[in-house]
């Protein structure tokens, strides 16, 4: 395969298409793991026997407007790993439902789970180029890994290469970006600040919230630093001056918060004072309490040697 494509084709993913390609995947796993007869047929046309080597297909929607392709939505596949083919009966059918409901969606390409694109893609990616001329092929790695910062998906489209004199079409890597509508923004905030299924407690939900910041500032610092890097390269001559890159770092900048202004010093200072004042009036309440049931047990010692003396005294 190619390293990047050479096509200058623009792809748009929308997050709903990583969140149907994820359920759909821990969906087949969970079944196959509680499966009684784990050999039986699946929703993957009688899939592999062992969720190690579990694999799921299905259909990427959307539309191309010039040289962007958006990808919007996407359904699942019948997938039958005897013939390496997908159901094409189910495929048409699927079709046809989903462009009565949205009439302006055609159907892109397809997905798969795994870790990289396989020589037998190449036989399902070619089944689909008589209804689209040049398909697009996402691939999304289940497999966590903790040191990865870029989303695990990679996107592939076909070109036509010469090799050894001979024409082949081979799948090739092209960039995406991540395209959101108010709509998703939306679910996807509801969905992460859903409580966990153990029973959470909020500061257990507070401390995952306050890491996931941490983690975007991180991220966010290091790319800065990249960018300055960058044109402290290009001012020192060690490399090209590429005005159009250098536009488009402009206005990057433009966006961050200008945070050296008497505004932004006023504010903050005025918003850390706050937090001061409520951290202290937690620790005032937190002493007022603990000193409330000193004195409530002291009080009930007292009582009880005070009437233990009375009645020695009485007899």
């Amino acid at each position: 395969m190619a390293s990047s494509s050479s096509s200058g084709l623009t792809f748009k993913l929308h997050p709903l298409v990583i969140v149907n390609i994820s359920d759909h995947y821990i969906r087949i796993k969970s079944q196959l793991q509680h499966s009684e007869t784990p050999d039986s047929s699946s929703a993957n046309g009688g899939g592999p026997s062992t969720a190690a080597d579990l694999r799921v297909f299905g259909c990427l929607i959307g539309v191309q407007c010039g040289r962007t392709v958006e990808i919007f939505n996407s359904f699942e596949l019948v997938y039958d790993s005897s013939s390496h083919s997908l159901d094409r009966a189910y495929l048409e059918k699927k079709q046809e439902l989903y462009k009565k409901v949205f009439p302006k969606f055609y159907i892109l390409g397809w997905y798969s789970t795994g870790n990289d694109a396989d020589e037998s893609d190449m036989q399902i990616h070619k089944s689909l180029m008589n209804i689209n001329e040049n398909p697009v092929y996402l691939v999304l790695n289940p497999t966590i890994n903790h040191s990865q910062k870029d989303l695990p998906i990679t996107i592939y489209e076909s070109e036509l290469h010469v090799i050894d004199g001979i024409p082949q079409s081979i799948l090739v890597r092209s960039n995406y970006t991540i395209e959101t509508v108010e709509a998703e923004r939306i679910s996807i905030d509801h969905v992460a600040h859903l409580k966990p299924s153990d029973g959470g407690s909020a500061g257990t939900q507070l401390a995952a919230h306050l890491t996931g910041i941490h983690s975007a500032i991180k991220m966010l610092n290091s790319r800065i630093r990249v960018l300055h890097q960058y044109l402290m390269a290009v001012q020192r001559g060690d490399m090209p001056l590429d005005n159009s890159l250098l536009r488009q770092v402009s206005s990057l900048l433009r966006r961050l918060p200008v945070i050296d202004s008497e505004k932004f010093r006023d504010d903050f200072l005025m918003e850390f004072n706050d937090t001061l004042l409520i951290t202290y009036l937690a620790m005032f309440t937190n002493c007022s309490s603990i000193m409330n049931e000193v004195v409530d047990k002291f009080s009930t010692a007292f009582d009880k040697h005070t009437a233990r003396r009375g009645a020695r005294g009485f007899i």
